[in-house]
């Protein structure tokens, strides 16, 4: 339906529904990450009724707006221009406008630059609202199979081989459900790599183009995993991986404990890493702090 007055609305079917003025605040739209179907009543008014629409892709963002029939104009914000980008908004939102902020897919802030934004509103005492809505993570932690009680998002591993097996090992005794972000082109690597670090008998999901056409949920062994895409090549697609938690029953061997201090002192001082080790493992700090120094010296005297 067209909507001749240009006034604030959006399409639902064959209705035009009118969209109130916002009050001004940060808003924070979740949007379809597949099927655009899946938006919310309320993030299409949000996003018909605010003053400024900030997206990641222009291109992307207006295909959803477009679906619905709202005629708002965009405006870029992502990694590449935010130092400038992300001034002007906040200026809008200091001068009383309302400004909503999208992702290319899914809920703003998971693995996108929409952080900083974020961070430095609330620094300036700027209302920011949160509208929820659909969330990779979460559909594929829901379908996965695998326990929802405790998990933790770890985003995109590494791109190198060895980084991406020193992190790995920090979520190794992780008392909780592992769920990542992975490019096709890495999966069949970084499969190999959870197979090798976390174990291969653990249960695993992999979640692709989900809500879309050829949506596919493929669980098994890690192992199994590994040699399917191995095999089969780089899938197409977003893909979601679930790792389960390291079974409650399994004792950490103190060859477990080394590996993981010397993964931790990869990335932090040696103390630090004795801290986050006694956090994990229920250890004492002194003694695995001590442990990592020898470790580190018989490591330096080969």
């Amino acid at each position: 339906m067209d909507n001749p007055r240009g006034e604030k609305s959006f399409v639902v079917g064959n209705a035009r529904i009118g969209a109130g003025p916002l009050e001004p605040a940060l808003y924070l739209v979740a949007t379809p990450i597949g099927n655009l179907g899946d938006i919310t009543l309320r993030a299409l008014e949000v996003l018909a009724g605010a003053d400024i629409v900030a997206c990641e892709d222009t291109r992307v963002s207006r295909v959803l707006l477009g679906r619905y029939g709202i005629g708002q104009s965009l405006t870029a914000y992502h990694e590449h221009n935010a130092d400038k980008a992300g001034p002007r908004l906040l200026s809008a939102l200091e001068a009383g406008q309302s400004v909503a902020l999208i992702s290319d897919a899914g809920t703003p802030l998971v693995s996108d630059p929409g952080y900083r934004l974020v961070d430095q509103a609330i620094e300036k005492g700027l209302r920011v609202v949160p509208i929820p809505g659909p969330s990779a993570v979460l559909a594929a932690l829901s379908a996965s199979g695998l326990p929802t009680d405790a998990f933790l998002f770890a985003g995109f591993l590494p791109v190198k081989d060895g980084q991406r097996r020193t992190r790995l090992e920090t979520f190794r005794q992780t008392p909780a459900t592992l769920v990542f972000f992975e490019s096709p082109r890495r999966l069949d690597d970084s499969l190999a790599a959870m197979a090798d670090v976390l174990g291969g008998a653990r249960q695993a999901c992999v979640a692709r183009e989900l809500t879309k056409t050829f949506e596919e949920l493929r669980r098994g062994a890690l192992s199994d995993l590994a040699a399917h895409y191995a095999d089969t090549g780089a899938p197409k697609g977003e893909v979601v991986v679930c790792v389960a938690p390291q079974d409650s029953e399994e004792e950490t061997s103190a060859e477990d404990v080394d590996r993981l201090l010397m993964a931790l002192s990869n990335e932090m001082s040696a103390s630090k890493a004795a801290g986050e080790a006694a956090r994990m493992t229920g250890g004492r700090k002194s003694e695995l702090y001590q442990r990592l120094l020898d470790l580190k010296a018989k490591s330096d005297a080969g």
